[in-house]
Protein backbone atom coordinates (compact mmCIF):
# COMPACT_ATOMS: atom_id res chain seq x y z
CA UNK A 1 0.00 0.00 0.00
CA UNK A 2 0.79 3.76 -0.27
CA UNK A 3 2.99 5.56 2.51
CA UNK A 4 2.26 8.78 1.68
CA UNK A 5 2.64 11.82 3.86
CA UNK A 6 -0.64 13.32 3.02
CA UNK A 7 -3.86 13.38 5.72
CA UNK A 8 -6.27 13.99 3.40
CA UNK A 9 -9.43 13.57 4.61
CA UNK A 10 -12.39 11.46 2.99
CA UNK A 11 -15.26 11.68 1.99
CA UNK A 12 -14.01 13.79 -0.63
CA UNK A 13 -15.73 15.49 -3.58
CA UNK A 14 -13.99 16.59 -6.91
CA UNK A 15 -15.22 18.10 -10.21
CA UNK A 16 -13.23 16.39 -13.07
CA UNK A 17 -11.89 18.25 -15.92
CA UNK A 18 -15.43 17.12 -17.81
CA UNK A 19 -17.44 19.36 -15.06
CA UNK A 20 -18.66 15.86 -13.42
CA UNK A 21 -18.33 15.50 -9.91
CA UNK A 22 -16.44 12.76 -8.88
CA UNK A 23 -17.46 10.80 -5.03
CA UNK A 24 -14.93 9.26 -2.83
CA UNK A 25 -16.75 8.06 0.85
CA UNK A 26 -12.75 6.85 1.75
CA UNK A 27 -9.34 6.81 0.02
CA UNK A 28 -9.53 4.47 -3.15
CA UNK A 29 -7.63 1.40 -2.64
CA UNK A 30 -8.93 -0.65 -5.76
CA UNK A 31 -8.41 1.54 -8.68
CA UNK A 32 -8.87 1.11 -12.39
CA UNK A 33 -7.24 3.03 -14.89
CA UNK A 34 -8.48 3.31 -18.48
CA UNK A 35 -5.75 5.10 -19.69
CA UNK A 36 -1.91 4.51 -20.27
CA UNK A 37 -0.17 7.83 -19.46
CA UNK A 38 -2.62 7.97 -16.57
CA UNK A 39 -1.54 4.44 -15.36
CA UNK A 40 1.90 5.41 -15.59
CA UNK A 41 1.28 8.48 -13.21
CA UNK A 42 -0.51 6.48 -10.58
CA UNK A 43 2.35 4.22 -10.73
CA UNK A 44 4.80 7.00 -10.56
CA UNK A 45 2.63 8.49 -7.16
CA UNK A 46 3.28 5.24 -5.81
CA UNK A 47 -0.09 3.23 -5.99
CA UNK A 48 1.38 -0.08 -7.11
CA UNK A 49 -0.51 -1.83 -5.18
CA UNK A 50 -3.91 0.08 -5.66
CA UNK A 51 -3.76 -0.28 -9.19
CA UNK A 52 -5.80 -3.66 -9.82
CA UNK A 53 -6.72 -2.81 -13.53
CA UNK A 54 -5.12 -1.54 -16.60
CA UNK A 55 -5.93 -1.35 -20.36
CA UNK A 56 -4.53 -3.63 -22.71
CA UNK A 57 -2.27 -0.68 -24.24
CA UNK A 58 -0.79 0.12 -20.66
CA UNK A 59 3.11 -0.72 -21.29
CA UNK A 60 4.37 1.45 -18.80
CA UNK A 61 6.68 1.44 -16.20
CA UNK A 62 7.81 -1.69 -18.02
CA UNK A 63 8.19 -4.68 -15.86
CA UNK A 64 5.12 -3.31 -13.32
CA UNK A 65 1.87 -3.19 -15.35
CA UNK A 66 2.43 -6.58 -16.96
CA UNK A 67 0.78 -8.84 -13.97
CA UNK A 68 -2.21 -6.01 -13.52
CA UNK A 69 -5.52 -7.35 -14.90
CA UNK A 70 -6.17 -6.45 -18.32
CA UNK A 71 -10.18 -4.51 -18.69
CA UNK A 72 -9.69 -4.42 -22.51
CA UNK A 73 -9.01 -1.66 -24.54
CA UNK A 74 -9.57 2.21 -24.08
CA UNK A 75 -12.37 2.00 -26.48
CA UNK A 76 -13.45 -1.58 -25.70
CA UNK A 77 -13.92 -2.13 -21.92
CA UNK A 78 -14.39 -5.61 -20.41
CA UNK A 79 -17.03 -4.95 -18.00
CA UNK A 80 -17.56 -8.52 -16.95
CA UNK A 81 -13.53 -8.30 -15.63
CA UNK A 82 -14.24 -4.66 -14.09
CA UNK A 83 -17.36 -6.08 -12.45
CA UNK A 84 -14.98 -9.20 -10.69
CA UNK A 85 -12.24 -6.67 -9.90
CA UNK A 86 -15.06 -4.50 -7.87
CA UNK A 87 -13.02 -0.98 -8.12
CA UNK A 88 -13.88 2.28 -5.61
CA UNK A 89 -12.32 4.32 -8.21
CA UNK A 90 -12.02 4.34 -12.28
CA UNK A 91 -9.85 6.78 -13.80
CA UNK A 92 -10.03 7.79 -17.53
CA UNK A 93 -10.19 10.32 -20.39
CA UNK A 94 -12.58 12.07 -22.43
CA UNK A 95 -10.67 11.62 -25.82
CA UNK A 96 -9.01 8.03 -25.24
CA UNK A 97 -11.95 7.13 -23.89
CA UNK A 98 -15.81 6.48 -25.55
CA UNK A 99 -18.58 7.90 -23.94
CA UNK A 100 -21.18 4.92 -23.92
CA UNK A 101 -18.37 2.93 -22.06
CA UNK A 102 -17.56 5.70 -19.03
CA UNK A 103 -21.98 6.11 -18.90
CA UNK A 104 -22.31 2.67 -18.40
CA UNK A 105 -19.52 2.25 -15.79
CA UNK A 106 -20.66 5.57 -14.12
CA UNK A 107 -23.41 4.08 -13.11
CA UNK A 108 -21.96 1.40 -10.03
CA UNK A 109 -19.01 2.98 -9.77
CA UNK A 110 -17.29 6.79 -8.90
CA UNK A 111 -15.29 7.90 -12.31
CA UNK A 112 -13.31 10.52 -12.25
CA UNK A 113 -12.19 11.87 -16.03
CA UNK A 114 -9.70 13.91 -17.51
CA UNK A 115 -9.73 16.37 -20.70
CA UNK A 116 -6.50 17.34 -21.57
CA UNK A 117 -5.20 19.93 -24.01
CA UNK A 118 -2.77 22.16 -22.76
CA UNK A 119 0.44 21.79 -20.56
CA UNK A 120 -2.21 23.45 -17.66
CA UNK A 121 -4.73 20.84 -18.40
CA UNK A 122 -2.30 18.35 -17.71
CA UNK A 123 -0.89 19.90 -14.31
CA UNK A 124 -4.22 20.53 -12.90
CA UNK A 125 -4.99 16.62 -13.99
CA UNK A 126 -1.49 15.36 -12.10
CA UNK A 127 -2.49 17.47 -8.30
CA UNK A 128 -6.08 16.28 -8.85
CA UNK A 129 -5.41 12.89 -9.37
CA UNK A 130 -3.04 12.95 -6.34
CA UNK A 131 -5.95 14.62 -4.25
CA UNK A 132 -8.15 11.76 -5.24
CA UNK A 133 -5.81 8.80 -4.25
CA UNK A 134 -4.14 10.63 -1.47
CA UNK A 135 -0.71 11.65 -2.74
CA UNK A 136 -1.73 15.68 -2.96
CA UNK A 137 2.12 16.46 -1.75
CA UNK A 138 3.60 14.04 -4.04
CA UNK A 139 1.53 15.40 -7.06
CA UNK A 140 2.00 18.88 -6.51
CA UNK A 141 5.95 18.35 -5.97
CA UNK A 142 5.39 16.91 -9.52
CA UNK A 143 3.59 18.99 -10.97
CA UNK A 144 6.39 21.84 -10.05
CA UNK A 145 8.98 20.31 -11.40
CA UNK A 146 7.02 19.37 -14.66
CA UNK A 147 6.33 23.38 -14.58
CA UNK A 148 10.26 24.71 -14.11
CA UNK A 149 11.39 22.11 -16.88
CA UNK A 150 9.63 23.28 -19.49
CA UNK A 151 9.48 26.85 -18.56
CA UNK A 152 13.08 26.49 -18.81
CA UNK A 153 12.40 25.03 -22.30
CA UNK A 154 10.07 28.07 -23.89
CA UNK A 155 13.04 30.49 -22.65
CA UNK A 156 15.04 28.70 -25.19
CA UNK A 157 12.61 29.31 -28.22
CA UNK A 158 13.53 32.13 -30.65
CA UNK A 159 11.44 33.95 -32.53
CA UNK A 160 12.89 31.53 -35.73
CA UNK A 161 9.82 29.31 -35.25
CA UNK A 162 10.09 26.06 -37.86
CA UNK A 163 7.40 24.88 -39.63
CA UNK A 164 6.33 21.64 -39.03
CA UNK A 165 3.84 18.81 -39.61
CA UNK A 166 3.38 15.73 -37.10
CA UNK A 167 1.63 12.62 -38.46
CA UNK A 168 0.14 9.93 -36.12
CA UNK A 169 -1.14 8.01 -38.76
CA UNK A 170 -0.74 5.88 -42.19
CA UNK A 171 -3.15 4.90 -45.11
CA UNK A 172 -5.05 7.00 -44.50
CA UNK A 173 -1.92 9.55 -43.30
CA UNK A 174 -2.95 11.79 -40.61
CA UNK A 175 -1.95 14.59 -38.57
CA UNK A 176 -2.33 16.33 -35.14
CA UNK A 177 -3.97 20.05 -35.70
CA UNK A 178 -5.42 22.28 -33.60
CA UNK A 179 -6.87 21.59 -30.17
CA UNK A 180 -4.50 18.76 -29.80
CA UNK A 181 -2.21 18.10 -26.82
CA UNK A 182 0.59 17.34 -29.73
CA UNK A 183 0.09 20.89 -30.77
CA UNK A 184 0.92 22.88 -27.64
CA UNK A 185 4.15 20.27 -27.29
CA UNK A 186 5.22 21.48 -30.74
CA UNK A 187 4.65 24.96 -29.71
CA UNK A 188 7.00 23.93 -26.64
CA UNK A 189 9.06 23.00 -28.63
CA UNK A 190 9.25 25.90 -30.65
CA UNK A 191 7.19 24.88 -33.80
CA UNK A 192 4.66 25.66 -35.58
CA UNK A 193 2.41 23.41 -36.57
CA UNK A 194 1.36 24.08 -40.70
CA UNK A 195 -1.96 22.18 -39.85
CA UNK A 196 -2.85 24.35 -36.99
CA UNK A 197 -6.11 25.60 -39.50
CA UNK A 198 -7.59 22.55 -39.22
CA UNK A 199 -9.13 21.09 -35.91
CA UNK A 200 -7.83 17.66 -34.19
CA UNK A 201 -6.63 14.86 -36.38
CA UNK A 202 -7.25 15.79 -40.21
CA UNK A 203 -6.68 13.21 -43.13
CA UNK A 204 -3.73 14.73 -45.38
CA UNK A 205 -2.38 13.94 -48.61
CA UNK A 206 1.06 13.86 -50.11
CA UNK A 207 0.54 16.20 -52.27
CA UNK A 208 -1.03 18.53 -49.57
CA UNK A 209 2.24 18.00 -47.74
CA UNK A 210 4.28 18.98 -50.03
CA UNK A 211 2.62 21.97 -50.62
CA UNK A 212 2.83 23.02 -47.33
CA UNK A 213 6.65 22.51 -47.49
CA UNK A 214 7.78 22.50 -43.56
CA UNK A 215 10.45 22.57 -42.55
CA UNK A 216 10.30 19.35 -40.37
CA UNK A 217 8.33 16.35 -40.82
CA UNK A 218 8.21 14.43 -37.29
CA UNK A 219 6.65 10.61 -38.05
CA UNK A 220 5.57 9.36 -34.46
CA UNK A 221 6.01 6.05 -32.86
CA UNK A 222 2.51 5.96 -31.79
CA UNK A 223 -0.46 5.26 -32.10
CA UNK A 224 0.71 4.10 -35.78
CA UNK A 225 4.10 3.12 -35.11
CA UNK A 226 6.23 4.58 -37.40
CA UNK A 227 9.54 3.42 -38.33
CA UNK A 228 12.79 4.67 -40.69
CA UNK A 229 11.99 2.97 -43.31
CA UNK A 230 8.99 5.26 -43.45
CA UNK A 231 11.32 8.51 -42.68
CA UNK A 232 13.36 7.49 -45.80
CA UNK A 233 10.30 7.06 -48.31
CA UNK A 234 9.06 10.06 -47.14
CA UNK A 235 12.51 12.35 -47.22
CA UNK A 236 13.06 10.65 -51.08
CA UNK A 237 9.43 13.24 -51.40
CA UNK A 238 10.25 16.40 -49.14
CA UNK A 239 13.93 16.25 -49.93
CA UNK A 240 13.73 20.23 -48.83
CA UNK A 241 12.27 19.02 -45.34
CA UNK A 242 13.90 17.41 -42.39
CA UNK A 243 12.11 14.10 -41.77
CA UNK A 244 12.71 13.06 -37.88
CA UNK A 245 11.42 10.23 -35.96
CA UNK A 246 9.75 10.81 -32.93
CA UNK A 247 9.35 9.67 -29.76
CA UNK A 248 5.48 10.46 -29.49
CA UNK A 249 5.05 9.64 -25.60
CA UNK A 250 7.01 12.97 -25.31
CA UNK A 251 4.15 14.50 -27.31
CA UNK A 252 1.29 12.95 -26.36
CA UNK A 253 1.62 11.13 -22.60
CA UNK A 254 0.07 13.92 -20.20
CA UNK A 255 1.14 12.61 -16.79
CA UNK A 256 4.17 11.96 -15.24
CA UNK A 257 6.27 11.37 -18.78
CA UNK A 258 5.70 15.04 -18.96
CA UNK A 259 9.03 14.75 -16.18
CA UNK A 260 11.13 14.09 -19.17
CA UNK A 261 9.28 16.01 -21.96
CA UNK A 262 11.64 19.40 -21.63
CA UNK A 263 15.00 17.91 -22.23
CA UNK A 264 13.87 15.45 -24.93
CA UNK A 265 11.88 18.78 -27.05
CA UNK A 266 15.43 20.48 -25.97
CA UNK A 267 17.44 17.84 -27.66
CA UNK A 268 15.15 17.39 -30.65
CA UNK A 269 15.42 21.24 -30.99
CA UNK A 270 19.38 20.74 -31.26
CA UNK A 271 18.60 18.16 -34.15
CA UNK A 272 16.75 20.56 -36.04
CA UNK A 273 19.01 21.90 -39.20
Amino acid sequence: MTDLNDNQSFPISIIDQMGETCTLATKPIRIVSLVPSQTELLFDLGLSDEVIGITKFCTDPVGKVNTVKKVGGTKKFNFDVITELKPDLIIGNKEENYEQGIKQLKQDYPVWMSDIVTLDDALEMIQQVGVLVGAETKANDMAEKIRNSTNELATTNTNNEKSAAYFIWQKPYMVAGSGTFIDEMMKLCGLRNVFSDQDRYPEVSLETLQETKPDVVMLSTEPYPFKQSHVEELQALMPDSQVVLVDAMYFSWYGSRLLGTGKYLQSLKQIFK
